[in-house]
């Protein structure tokens, strides 16, 4: 699953060790999950999509389905 949470934390100025604490997770769950070995729980997506204020369409992406 292709993710942009890289960018979005970019936008917003945070350090993957202030998105984790915004999210209470690890650094190492933010890195995984940027770097695409790691895909979060639905719980975490929302999570994350609500504090980026997006939909979790805009955040995630399933390239399965491009095909």
């Amino acid at each position: 699953m292709k993710n942009y949470v890289k960018v979005y934390r970019a936008m917003h100025n945070l350090t993957q060790a202030q998105l984790a604490e915004k999210l209470e997770v690890s650094r190492a769950t933010i890195n995984a999950i940027e770097k695409e070995r790691y895909d979060p729980s639905l719980k975490l997506a929302f999570k994350m999509a609500r504090l980026f204020k997006v939909k979790i369409e805009e955040l995630f992406e399933d390239v399965e389905t491009q095909h």
